[in-house]
């Protein structure tokens, strides 16, 4: 049984965690009775929570807002998944590292040293693919200003460069729908009104106008889901699943196992101790077969068509090449 300080904390744990309560599954929770759920309600009231009770069969708790309410308190599981938060967010790539880095090193000084000492051995380093150019990095006031229009869904004035050399173009007006990351940018996925279709802006060249404009009734994206309509956007595809516009499926002389460890993304399947079956797919049936090269083994090709003329090509530009 807990103590009744620690009894208290892990209450108050919880009325934080979610918005409303039930009584009955808060005593459930914490192993106690209903009525002593009331009472420990009654103590953090005195402590200055401001706790609201629905009454009833149904009844229970919430933790209300206030300009009076003291510090939160966060539990281990909490306070491990808060440093692993401000430590990915200090590689972002969205100009808030140096602000997570001095979040973090506040919230470090108010744990107990028990904790302190947890969080301290969680060290979580983001390794971002190497890429010909920096990365810009997108302004905090940016992204506060986009995720306020998402939010409040009001239609976004801003000017945008088509590219980082570029200078802007004529004013754009879109619906924010989405904020994402993908591949260390961030990017914000709209409809444009002034092309009356889906589109995906790379928030680090966008330059937003204030005031807003009108709002706006929001849309669906294809396919129902914003991960996969993006997906399918950098893989030039229009599978509103997400997958690649070309796929195909070879036999490799490689096992199973040793294709599997430098697969990114398809399926393989063992054809015996030394032979695999690889499906897979790329941007383009070119693309596919130098992906598939990669493995230095020898191929023979299921299907389609297209990728064995794939090989082709890259065979007659590889004989040129090494015949240079």
């Amino acid at each position: 049984m807990l103590t009744t300080s620690g009894r208290l904390l892990s209450l108050l744990s919880l009325l934080q965690a979610r918005r409303d309560w039930p009584g009955a599954l808060l005593a459930e929770r914490l192993d106690v009775s209903a009525r002593t759920v009331r009472r420990d309600v009654d103590r953090l009231r005195q402590l200055g929570y401001p706790i609201a009770a629905a009454k009833g069969p149904d009844g229970g708790y919430r933790l209300e807002a206030g300009a009076e309410l003291p510090p939160l308190l966060f539990d281990d599981e909490q306070a491990v998944a808060l440093t692993v938060a401000l430590q990915l967010a200090a590689s972002s790539g969205s100009g808030i590292g140096e602000g997570a880095v001095r979040a973090l090193t506040t919230v470090r000084q108010v744990m107990p040293s028990r904790l302190r000492h947890r969080v301290d051995s969680l060290t979580v380093t983001a390794v971002r693919r190497p890429s010909v150019r920096p990365e810009a990095p997108v302004e905090p006031a940016a992204l506060t200003t986009i995720g306020a229009a998402v939010h409040a869904r009001e239609t976004l004035r801003f000017d945008y460069a088509a590219s980082s050399s570029s200078a802007s173009g004529p004013p754009r007006r879109a619906e924010p729908h989405h904020l994402v990351t993908w591949g260390a940018r961030w990017y914000l996925v709209a409809w444009d009104l002034d092309r009356n279709d889906w589109r995906t802006f790379r928030v680090d060249r966008m330059t937003p106008r204030i005031p807003n404009g009108p709002r706006f009734t929001p849309r669906e994206v294809p396919g129902g889901e914003v991960s996969a309509y993006v997906a399918s956007t950098f893989r030039g595809s229009t599978d509103p699943s997400g997958g690649w516009p070309c796929h195909g499926e070879v036999v490799l002389d490689l096992p199973a196992a040793d294709v599997a460890t430098y697969l990114a993304d398809g399926v393989v399947e063992p054809v015996g101790d030394d032979r695999c079956r690889l499906t897979t797919g790329a941007w383009s049936w070119v693309g596919l077969a130098a992906t598939i090269a990669r493995f230095d083994a020898d191929v023979e090709v299921v299907g389609p068509p297209e990728l064995a003329d794939a090989f082709a090509t890259l065979a007659r530009r590889f004989a040129a090449a090494g015949g240079a």
